[in-house]
């Protein structure tokens, strides 16, 4: 029977070409090789895993090749690469200081170093976890380290670069190798599967590659967990229940429920990932992490931030673009707060319980500072109900109007007319040059409510007046002046049932009048601008029947519109203060401030 051996030696690289994710580095490496120009002491640093002893082997095994490949690579085929490759290569000497740390381990090691090689050119002594040796035994290694014989080359490895005596550190060539990207792993981990003859799905090695968090080493050793669970057959579901992993579904669906301000879903969500076994303080890093790449997934300068594959980070974006960065930014720090606060908790199930109902408040129509409403969430108004203002505005009862009639207008009709001066908001004021309508405007039909609001039947009226004949519908026509659309919008917006989002952005600006029926409500994206479309025809209704006239035609158009104060963040708060106030750069600059 074939002796097994673990995907992480099995596959471990012998070549700078298989070395995953060091592309830079390793090209550093063989352009020194190639150029002749060896330094005597190097230092390899970075976290577990992501090929800092393997690129030494490599390096070792290359400098005394003498049969290089054209790209700088070792042949495998000569006398020193043979002798290698079954470890009985002489001039290859590896010191594990975790545990050949003392005084009298290195001096050992410096007795070594005066000895010339039998094959190749150089001696590289390869010491991994260097910064354990002690003080005395660095300060030991110190003078042969500076001056060491023209055959010995060493090379020192560490995962903690902060401990090494900074005289050793100046006495090497210092390479920082990177954690490897999830991407790298799980394209690595596809070869390896279709040599093994395995099938994988691309979910599925993307969670094992999050989980080895940037270290390839234990990305295999994990690879070879979950295929020997499910026999070669490594799906996405067999790999989340096999590695006890809470799947990111959980956390999307948390966030609709923060959006749609529902308490009690995201309760008993929470509640199944408790019975599942997870820890409480584990979840709500977990979903604190989340909405930290939703917050990077919403611009595409920071979508590189969010250490996902591709296609994770597009649906990402997608879904980051219908929410407001303010909405990210707090539920982070409420996250970060409960996860601070947890070890202190009484009851823990309680702070995250909190957290979850604070996190629904977020974007409740309620006001959370004021005390206005004595603490209490203001219920969502429906299409039905009626305000104050709304009463005064309504229209004449039904019986008096003939039947609602709906009459789709013409491209003449919807064509877009001279803009008129309107007053608005000096926050919300839209920048004029980078407003752009869309080559075909989304506008609703002329639809009167009459009757169907009313609730009044057709037989009920052929009742009362058996003997008339049906009229042609009146077309009501009252005039109304910038100050009553001011007026009417907040009652509006409320009646058009937008949810809570829509309703905070439409509630912080006011459509533009062009001509004089045609209204434009100006958002900030394309995706709003869908929504706000699937909603005109009951925006439409509302403000003709508030406004008295069915001539109103209204359209959405996306515009780079200016937020209001208190949604801006901490940089455009500071560009602000900067540009009223041009000292302050210069006081920025003098004294090297940064924002914490």
């Amino acid at each position: 029977m074939e002796h097994y051996l673990v995907s992480a030696r099995k596959y471990r690289p012998s070549t700078f070409e298989t070395v995953v994710g060091q592309q830079a580095l390793t090209a550093t490496l063989k352009n020194a090789i190639t150029s002749g120009r060896l330094a005597h002491a190097y230092l390899f640093c970075g976290s577990r895993g992501v090929g800092k002893t393997s690129c030494a082997r490599i390096f070792a095994k290359t400098i005394n090749c003498t049969n290089r490949t054209p790209d700088g690579e070792a042949c495998n085929e000569c006398e020193s690469c043979r002798q290698f490759n079954e470890n009985r290569s002489l001039n290859i000497i590896e010191l594990d200081a975790a545990s050949n740390n003392s005084v009298d381990d290195i001096r050992d090691l410096m007795n070594q170093v005066v000895v010339p090689p039998t094959h190749g050119r150089y001696r590289v002594f390869i010491i991994d976890e260097v910064h354990m040796l002690s003080s005395a035994a660095f300060n030991a290694f110190l003078k042969t380290l500076e001056e060491p014989p023209a055959h010995a080359i060493f090379i020192l490895a560490t995962t903690e670069k902060h401990k090494i005596l900074p005289t050793i550190l100046s006495r090497c060539q210092i390479y920082d190798f990177n954690r490897i990207t999830i991407s790298d792993m799980v394209a690595h981990m596809m070869k390896v599967a279709a040599t093994e003859g395995y099938t994988a799905e691309p979910a599925a090695l993307s969670v094992i590659a999050k989980k080895a968090d940037g270290a390839m080493r234990d990305a295999l050793s994990i690879f070879d967990q979950v295929a020997a669970s499910t026999r070669g057959n490594i799906t996405y579901q067999a790999t989340i229940e096999n590695l006890n992993v809470l799947d990111h579904s959980y956390y999307s669906r948390l966030v609709d429920a923060f959006v749609n301000s529902d308490v009690a879903t995201a309760l008993t969500i929470y509640k199944e990932i408790r019975d599942k076994g997870f820890d409480s303080q584990f979840f709500i890093n977990g979903l604190g992490q989340y909405m930290r790449d939703l917050a990077m997934a919403s611009s595409p300068t920071t979508l590189t931030l969010v250490d996902a594959t591709d296609e994770i980070r597009a649906e990402m974006a997608k879904r980051a673009a219908t929410l407001h960065p303010t909405f990210f930014y707090r539920a982070m720090d409420l996250c970060n707060s409960a996860d601070f606060n947890f070890r202190q908790a009484t009851n823990k199930q309680f702070l995250i319980e909190l957290t979850l109902i604070k996190l629904c408040q977020q974007l409740s129509p309620s006001s959370d500072s004021s005390g206005a409403d004595e603490g209490h969430l203001k219920p969502l108004e429906s299409g039905a109900a009626t305000t104050p203002q709304a009463a005064q505005t309504a229209p004449a009862p039904a019986a008096a109007r003939p039947a609602a009639t709906f009459a789709p207008q013409t491209p003449a009709q919807t064509a877009p007319q001279q803009p008129a001066t309107f007053r608005r908001p000096a926050q919300m004021a839209p920048k004029a040059e980078a407003c752009h309508e869309a080559p075909a405007p989304y506008m609703a039909g002329s639809l009167s409510l009459g009757n169907l609001r009313a609730g009044t039947s057709t037989s009920a009226q052929t009742a009362d007046a058996p003997s008339e004949t049906p009229r042609a519908p009146e077309k009501r026509s009252k005039t109304f002046t910038d100050a009553d659309i001011e007026r009417v919008w907040s009652t509006t917006v409320a009646l058009s049932q937008l949810g809570p989002m829509l309703t905070s952005l439409l509630n912080a600006t006011l459509p533009v009048r062009q001509g004089e029926n045609d209204l434009v409500i100006q958002v900030p994206s394309e995706v709003q601008e869908g929504f706000v479309a699937a909603k005109l025809p009951a925006i439409q209704r509302s403000i003709r029947d508030a406004l008295e006239n069915d001539s109103i035609r209204v359209s959405v158009v996306v515009c780079q519109m200016e937020l209001p104060k208190n949604l801006w963040t901490d940089d455009r708060v500071l560009e602000d203060i900067i540009s009223a106030h041009p000292g302050v750069k210069h006081l920025i600059d003098k004294f090297k401030m940064r924002r914490t």
